[in-house]
């Protein structure tokens, strides 16, 4: 937690430049008005998502998720009305949806701590605030900076990054975000999915079970395959409604119709993908898949991407395309990690020990 929240500082800084340095590197100045507007009022969701984060993870490892799905629909059912009323009611437009954010955030902060602070759940590990906490930043970092490396996001911002240097930047990048806002939206099971079988996998390993590693592993594949099947055919049902859930203009719906296949696709990818990630950072092979990673999307799909969209002429599909390329790449890779890995091995006292040692310290020392 205090690790997130010193890191919050620079990425503070860095959203309140970034209407400048958007148009430094060539987008359209009325979209970098607007972004940087609107990255300077999600300040205060940074800083709320840095606390609400620990918080999650720390209820996760004792399995205690019942009350973080409580806190999550109970700030929901405020979520939706504020939105509602900062950007339609009282005209702030997308800023408001910021606001709505950061207030949603520090909500679920709240339910979330006062349950920690005073629930007999958490009696047994919950310590006070020490110097000993500053000790496990270092190790943190280790594990967070590869952790952050893993995400395919970052692949995904570039491509609306570099969307607005197309022709007609205003429709391709309002199609690319519209995309990205609805494969995040698909991709929330799999993220759910994925962060059981990371809990699981982790405490069968530690506690020297092999076999309910792979067992565990086995079943949470079956769940996403059947999940990503259902999910990307009913969207391809509705491939010719799905554009009006964002917008009325027919151009911008008849470009979401025709990129909707591409999607069911990359939700299929984007599926696997996560919840083999959550296996990899259950076993510890954070830095493995920041290799994979950097193999997939920034050696692989990114190039592919740019390939496509700016020297084939695909723009906006072309981008997509390209990093559903990583995304094969990436799910390929960790595919074959994980069928070949060796479970027994695995359990070996080297090679979780350190991810025990730094999971206790986390959950003492983040109160």
């Amino acid at each position: 937690m205090i690790s997130l929240t010193l890191l919050c500082i620079p990425i503070s800084l860095l959203w309140i430049s970034m209407e400048k340095l958007l148009i430094f590197i060539g987008q359209d100045p009325v979209i970098s008005h607007e972004a940087g507007r609107y990255a300077v009022c999600l300040i205060p969701a940074l800083f709320g998502i840095a606390i609400l984060q620990p918080l999650m993870k720390y209820l996760q490892a004792q399995s205690l998720i019942i009350p973080m799905l409580l806190s999550a629909i109970t700030t929901l059912c405020f979520h939706i009305p504020l939105c509602w009323v900062f950007v339609f009611n009282m005209g702030f437009g997308n800023v408001g949806a910021a606001f709505a954010v950061g207030i949603s955030y520090w909500l679920n902060v709240i339910f979330l701590g006062t349950y920690v602070k005073f629930s007999p759940s958490c009696k047994s590990s919950r310590v006070p605030l020490t110097k000993e906490a500053l000790q496990g930043i270092g190790e943190f970092l280790c594990l967070a900076v590869p952790s952050a490396v893993i995400l395919q996001w970052w692949s995904f911002e570039f491509m609306i990054l570099v969307s607005g240097l197309l022709p007609n930047p205003q429709l391709e990048t309002s199609v690319l975000s519209i995309c990205l806002t609805t494969i995040t939206l698909l991709a929330m099971i799999p993220f759910g999915i994925a962060a059981a079988a990371s809990t699981r996998v982790s405490n069968q390993l530690g506690a020297g079970k092999p076999q309910a590693a792979r067992l565990a592993v086995f079943t949470v594949m079956i769940i996403a395959g059947t999940e990503a099947a259902i999910v990307s055919s009913a969207l391809f049902v509705c491939r010719y409604i799905v554009g009006y859930a964002y917008s009325n203009g027919k151009e911008v719906v008849d470009y979401m119709t025709a990129m909707v296949p591409l999607i069911c696709l990359s939700a299929i990818l984007d599926g696997l993908q996560i919840v083999l990630g959550g296996i990899a950072k259950g076993c510890g092979w954070q830095h493995i898949g920041a290799y994979v990673n950097l193999a997939s999307f920034y050696i692989g799909g990114i190039p592919v991407a740019l390939l496509l969209g700016f020297f084939l002429k695909l723009k906006g599909r072309g981008l997509w395309l390209g990093i559903m390329a990583g995304t094969v790449i990436q799910t390929a890779i960790l595919s074959a990690i994980t069928i070949r890995t060796n479970w027994e091995k695995q359990v070996n006292p080297h090679n979780y020990c350190y991810l025990l040692k730094f999971s206790l310290r986390s959950s003492h020392s983040a109160f």
